[in-house]
């Protein structure tokens, strides 16, 4: 052993004096290589079962992976937030402009229920089509490649929604839309998670998922604009999904200039010194690593799939997913249709306004608050104290006599409600399937949850008119109520990111030593053709 040398080789019940002692000599013999470890130790000695089926990577100590977790907050995390934040305030106000002008396409068109129910939930259904499809061609392909071609999808479906000239035309154009806009969850939460430092990662992907705030308000603002100005509903509906084109063709132009993850090219695809040459680039020098040598890793969907903790952690993002966005955008697309049953009376203009107000003063302050709290409180924390605000404000609607029949007692509820869905599991449903899952399969695991999230915002819209013309609205709220508990439960099975590593949370020590071990030697104990490596997943995650 090299004189001096203090290899830092972790604890391991099955690793015997002898070879510990040889493995410590090959850390100082060779310290710049990086290191993985090997499905099993040695012949017929079986490894751990929490090991099975898992990867990740480390470099060496002053490598990629410590320069991103420990860099602090500077111009290019910025940058890299207004790239992703651009692409999400898309698909947000893609999203949820439709609520208002489906309220002008049915007067035009004469909707019956059904229609307009699928008008309004046929993107949603899309979009769990469109994120599992991109998010795992994301993990096989790279994150920039997916990250530019969802935009150029938004930018035709939505050309497409302006000029249609009848109901199905438009219904197909907005099934492209949505398929984009699934497509650019995971990329965009997954993008910005890698760029991330490891204390602020949660604000910075929450500032790009906060972008949905304006997404929320512009929509309202501009069909006041349109409306307010004497335009008429067939030129108002069509201009407000036109625009869509014209956010969604920014994002093509800013995605361009955008690297690849830095950690996806040194991890997944063994261009380390590609990945630190582009980082100090796009980060104008401001961030430099080693060019430390990286071993690529895999992970075969099946192997994710069937391995129990990864789907224990699907099981958890996904589902908390699902019935959020059953009850936020069940809600939230209906809104117009709530208004008018607790205010009949209530004008096309007043309830744009009434959507507007609750937007502005409820959920903004939520996203506002979310973003500067997110890390202090920690993501699981406050996704529990969410669920639990959501599920009280519902029922006090539903178990309050007289109280859906008072307007202003209504609103300050439902607001409250609103509130703390943003200052909640509306911003940590997107955060952390970001965060949980290994990198060879992050994008992946996002896809699938926020695939399976838009499956219940689809079921929750589609079924909203049709659940308050049957249950009434006090009825409809207290299922969500219920649902809002089940959420708040299944929360309990995910761990606590916050302020850890993304390697600490997903899959193994984020920095270590080096080991040179050439394939041909490894043979059965983990190596496969090209260097790839198995390695175990974190025990403390």
């Amino acid at each position: 052993m090299v004189a001096g040398c203090q290899a830092n080789v972790p604890p391991s019940r099955s690793m015997p004096g002898v070879r510990s002692f040889i493995l410590r000599s090959l850390l100082c013999r060779y310290p710049v290589v990086s290191v993985t470890y090997v499905r099993r130790m040695g012949a017929g000695q079986a490894a751990p079962a929490h090991w099975e089926g898992s990867v990740v990577s480390g470099t060496g100590s002053n490598g990629l992976t410590v320069a991103l977790d420990e860099a602090s907050i500077s111009r290019f995390h910025l940058r890299a937030v207004l790239v992703s934040g651009m692409g999400f305030f898309t698909d947000a106000y893609d999203l949820f402009v439709i609520g208002i002008a489906a309220t002008l396409i049915k007067q035009q068109w004469q909707l019956s229920s059904g229609k307009l129910a699928l008008l309004n939930a046929v993107m949603l259904g899309a979009a769990v089509l469109g994120a599992l499809v991109f998010g795992r061609i994301a993990d096989l392909v790279g994150r920039k490649r997916v990250y530019w071609l969802v935009a150029v999808i938004m930018v035709v479906g939505a050309l497409g929604s302006a000029l249609a000239p009848g109901y199905w035309v438009l219904i197909a154009f907005r099934f492209v839309l949505g398929f984009g806009v699934g497509g650019d969850y995971p990329v965009s939460a997954v993008l910005m998670s890698e760029y991330a430092n490891r204390e602020d990662r949660g604000r910075l992907v929450g500032m790009v998922f906060s972008t949905q705030a304006l997404g929320l308000i512009v929509g309202p603002l501009i069909a006041l604009g349109l409306l307010g100005a004497g335009a008429g509903n067939d030129l108002a509906w069509r201009v407000m999904l036109g625009l869509g084109a014209v956010w969604a063709a920014t994002v093509v132009y800013l995605r361009s200039k955008m690297p690849e993850s830095p950690r996806y090219q040194a991890q997944v695809q063994g261009r380390h010194d590609k990945a630190v040459a582009d980082l100090a680039r796009f980060s104008d020098g401001s961030l430099n690593a080693k060019p430390v040598p990286a071993i690529t890793h895999r992970m075969g969907l099946r192997a994710f799939l069937t391995n129990r903790r990864w789907l224990v952690m699907l099981v958890g993002t996904a589902g908390c997913w699902f019935l959020l966005d059953y009850a936020y955008y069940g809600n939230t697309i209906s809104t117009p249709q709530i208004i008018a049953l607790i205010s009949p009376q209530a004008s096309t203009m007043t309830t744009i306004a009434i959507q507007l107000a609750i937007f502005v003063v409820a959920a903004v302050p939520g996203y506002l608050l979310g973003i500067a709290r997110l890390d202090r409180i920690g993501h699981r924390k406050l996704q529990l104290i969410g669920f639990g605000m959501m599920a009280l404000c519902f029922a006090i609607i539903s178990l309050v006599p007289g109280l859906t029949t008072a307007v202003a007692p209504f609103l300050l509820v439902y607001g409250v409600s609103y509130f703390f869905t943003e200052f909640g599991p509306n911003m940590t449903t997107f955060v952390m399937p970001s965060e949980v899952f290994p990198v060879t399969m992050r994008a992946t695991g996002h896809g699938i949850s926020a695939g399976v999230g838009k499956l219940g915002a689809f079921i929750g819209v589609f079924l909203f008119p049709v659940l308050a013309s049957s249950l009434g609205l006090r009825g409809t709220l207290l299922l969500t109520a219920g649902v809002s508990v089940a959420g708040l439960l299944l929360t309990l099975v995910l761990p606590e990111p916050a302020r850890r590593s993304l390697e600490e949370v997903s899959g193994g020590p984020a920095e270590v030593p080096a080991v040179a071990t050439p394939a041909a030697a490894v043979g059965p104990d983990g190596a496969r053709p090209g260097g790839v490596l198995d390695a175990p997943p974190d025990r403390a995650a």
